[in-house]
């Protein structure tokens, strides 16, 4: 695994998410309660940015455009239209900073 820095955990309250980009791959990463998960950035039913018009309600994020909802530690979803799960990516935190594989999102199945 090649974990990447993306920010200090302070810098994303609870809550929030944070858009984080690497080698072409946008990645959302959520603070639920302290802790940190990371899914594709873009809806997987309207191309819609999660992190940027999306809203997150404990461990679901939903989509601003039509409404979809995906559960943030799994990537499956939890309210249509949306049919396909997003991609999740592993997330470490060491020290007070967020890390994020980039190389590694996958379907959780």
């Amino acid at each position: 695994m090649s974990f990447e820095r993306v920010c200090e955990a302070s810098d994303l309250p609870d809550g929030e998410a944070l858009k984080v980009e690497r080698n072409g791959i946008e990645v959302a990463v959520f603070n639920v309660d302290g802790e940190f998960f990371a899914t594709q950035d873009r809806c997987s039913h309207g191309d819609w940015s999660l992190s940027e018009g999306g809203f997150l309600d404990g461990d679901v994020v939903e989509c601003s455009l039509h409404c979809g909802k995906f559960c943030v530690r799994d990537g499956n979803v939890k309210a249509y239209p949306p049919t396909e799960p997003l991609k999740v990516f592993p997330v470490r935190l060491e020290g007070g900073v967020v890390y994020v594989d980039f190389s590694a999102g996958h379907i959780t199945p």
